[in-house]
């Protein structure tokens, strides 16, 4: 009997489409095909196959099945899952889960090797080629290594002596070597290692909780051992929030293992990627070290998923298919009967929710690593000593730099802002510089002599007059950015060695690695720095953390500012002291009375998260509630107004499930586009996704208008 094969398409379609199945193709659930839609063919994964039955209409028919390896089961059931939570079209996710195999493949490589015949004549010179040649090489190179001329390979090979080859440039990847012998642990390093060891097989949860510097990277590839010993076939997939953490993380696996990892992220070229991809799907490739997008790649048998710093919010995608990678991790996990690690300095109140509960498994890393202690935090209080005017560094600060330098030490000067100022206005009318059709403030870049849109991407040179009034010379700089406070650092320490960190100045993952390669060997005194460098990294000398603006992150109506401002303070703060030498930080604050301040100082994360827990909890707020967001845009104002009205009226009444709006977003205004939001708020027990996508079936929205949904929303812009 014929078949019929329910086809998904990688593009925003609403389902799968159903083609005839050939007879004699044999496809199976997992197959990648080649199928017509309209005009074109296209690439699709099978997810059904059933019987076909008599007076169906018409099909068409499935073109051919690819070579490519196919999705395996949990991979295509993680990708279905993961549409349905988002309330998205399942070909988002399977567009993330196919980049590799849509990846450009690697190029053969032409290599000249010996045909076993001899040289009609022999010289010396190729007698130092033939030697060469016991391996394949490219001709260019066997000439390098046999000290001759490309003339002497030339002749070699229009002789006959030698052959030209095309090999397949794509190395395999070593198998990790999980019998070799880790750094040495500590006592709670080694008390959680051996949880991990004695740990069952199988799906769970464990929340390794570690105070900076604490070692959690030993801890979790001692797991990654224990899951790599157990299973000759088992793979281990561990997911970073910054492409910048990624180099130190892949050299301290290879160094662990003895074999290096698979690396996945957006600046790896699209051979490489592929070749991770398709190594990835025959088991080849055990280890995996990635960005938020690799928990998509088509694992055959995950054993175990390790989400370093959980609490980022980069592990959050913000477009199209909208995702927090850190829940769908335990998603995962749960799909392919694997053993998930989150770890922390600083987890969220979620994942701390589930640890308290019971939830999660619990292992908390009390001290740090080896003879470190957690530097001392001390408060500014700029309201009593303010920088000087047209300065950002206060007078205690610039003289902690002082005494810093002249021990030979380095400081960390940490701003979570790009760019020399956030702001820059016309003294003259007070027009405030933002990117076309945007709400967005244009950010000025003295490296480049550029204004630039973080948003959008739009720049433009930094122009001589007010493109409002026409006021010449009358555009000012507001506020401070990173390289702004390198240019006050300079002006104080004419001296010191001063570099910026950020990803203005660091454009890919290994030139943030060449970066922290000459912090941690001391050639930088001055390390002015936005989040790039406050997670992740060891820098031996480095005993000043100075927070420039430790108010910054607490301004705006998120509900999670306090969280993240905290959380990402004492990341900040704990680069500092990380060795043998004693740390300290201070933060310069116009609020030292703030909640997440005083906790700060006092170190006591305990009392900070009690006391943010019981306001969730009165308010229904994550984690004891859920949110969900909608945001609405178009083009015409009057159109989108309408249509918002139409939809808080479609809302469906459920109980337990609240929703607000439909209110201006923050950034009301994007690339020409007006947007509106609605804010969603549901008890525990509410299936959230079911609600929202209820409540999208009962819309229709006109043409130009968008709607995105994002469950469990981390920006409220």
């Amino acid at each position: 009997m014929s078949r019929i094969a329910s086809v998904l398409i990688p593009m925003p379609l609403p389902e799968a489409f159903d083609y005839a199945e050939p007879e004699g193709m044999g496809l199976a659930p997992g197959d990648q095909v080649a199928v017509p839609l309209g005009p074109r063919t296209l690439r699709g994964v099978v997810v059904e196959l059933r019987d076909a039955l008599g007076g169906n209409r018409p099909l068409k028919p499935v073109a051919e099945r690819l070579d490519d390896p196919p999705l395996p089961p949990g991979t295509l059931e993680f990708v279905q899952w993961a549409a349905r939570y988002a309330v998205d079209a399942p070909g988002q996710p399977l567009a993330i889960a196919l980049r590799g195999a849509r990846a450009q493949k690697a190029r053969p490589q032409r290599v000249v090797a010996a045909t076993g015949r001899a040289p009609a004549r022999a010289t010396p010179a190729r007698g130092r080629v033939l030697d060469a040649a016991a391996q394949p090489m490219p001709a260019a190179d066997l000439a390098r290594a046999a000290g001759v001329s490309a003339g002497v390979v030339k002749g070699l090979v229009d002789e006959g002596v030698l052959e030209v080859r095309e090999v397949d440039p794509r190395k395999p990847f070593d198998p990790p070597d999980a019998s070799r012998r880790g750094a040495p642990l500590n006592p709670s390093q080694a008390a959680a290692a051996e949880a991990f060891r004695r740990a069952p097989e199988g799906f769970s949860v464990t929340l390794l909780d570690g105070v900076t510097g604490s070692g959690k990277t030993e801890v979790y590839l001692e797991a990654a051992a224990a899951a790599l010993a157990a299973d000759p076939e088992a793979q281990v997939l561990i997911l970073l929030p910054e492409i910048a953490l990624t180099q130190a993380v892949i050299a301290r696996v290879a160094a662990r293992f003895g074999a290096a990892p698979g690396e996945w992220h957006s600046d790896v070229a699209p051979p490489a990627r592929r070749r991770v991809w398709e190594a990835t799907a025959a088991g080849a490739c055990r280890i995996v070290v990635g960005a938020r997008s690799a928990l998509f790649l088509p694992f055959r048998r995950l054993r175990l998923i390790i989400v370093d710093e959980e609490h980022d919010g980069s592990f959050k995608q913000e477009e199209g298919f909208i995702y927090h990678a850190r829940d769908l991790a335990v998603v995962r996990g749960r799909i392919e009967n694997a053993a998930v690690v989150l770890a922390s300095a600083t987890p969220s109140l979620e994942s701390l929710r589930n640890a308290e509960t019971g939830r999660y498994r619990w292992l908390r890393l009390s001290m740090r690593h080896g003879a470190a202690r957690l530097p001392d935090i001390e408060l500014i209080d700029l309201r009593e000593t303010p920088p000087e005017a047209g300065r950002w560094l206060s007078p205690p600060l610039v003289r902690a730099v002082g005494e810093t330098l002249a021990r030979g030490e380095q400081t960390l000067l940490f701003l979570n802002r790009r760019g020399y100022a956030p702001l820059v206005l016309c003294k003259a009318c007070g027009e405030r510089m933002t990117a076309p059709d945007t709400d967005s403030w244009l950010v000025e870049h003295r490296y480049t002599g550029r204004l630039v849109c973080h948003l959008t991407g739009f720049s433009m040179p930094k122009p001589a007059a007010c493109p409002h009034c026409g006021a010449k010379d009358s555009l000012v700089s507001i506020g401070p950015g990173v390289e702004r406070v390198e240019e006050e650092a300079r002006s104080l320490f004419p001296e010191a060695r001063i570099a910026v960190f950020s990803s203005d100045t660091v454009f890919d993952a290994r030139e943030a690695r060449r970066l922290v390669e000459r912090m941690a060997a001391g050639e930088i005194d001055i390390l002015v720095a936005t989040q790039a460098a406050a997670k992740g990294h060891n820098f031996p000398r480095l005993t000043l953390v100075g927070v420039v603006d430790a108010d910054l992150g607490l301004r705006g109506g998120d509900l999670r500012a306090g969280e993240r401002t905290y959380q990402l303070l004492a990341q900040a703060t704990g680069r500092a002291g990380r060795h043998d030498r004693p740390g300290r930080a201070l933060l310069q604050t116009y609020a030292p009375d703030h909640a997440v301040m005083l906790a700060l100082a006092a170190q006591d994360r305990d009392a900070f998260v009690a006391a943010e827990m019981a306001e969730r909890e009165l308010a229904g707020l994550p984690p004891f509630g859920r949110l969900a967001a909608v945001i609405a845009s178009g083009p015409d104002a009057g159109q989108l107004d309408a249509f918002v009205q139409d939809m808080a009226r479609a809302a469906p009444n459920a109980p337990g499930v609240e929703v607000y709006g439909p209110a201006d977003a923050p950034l009301g205004l994007i690339r020409g586009r007006r947007r509106k939001r609605f804010l969603v708020r549901a008890d525990r027990g509410v299936d959230l996704s079911a609600y929202m996508a209820a409540w999208r079936a009962r819309v229709r929205p006109p043409g130009p208008v968008r709607v995105a949904i994002d469950i469990d929303p981390y920006s409220f812009l």
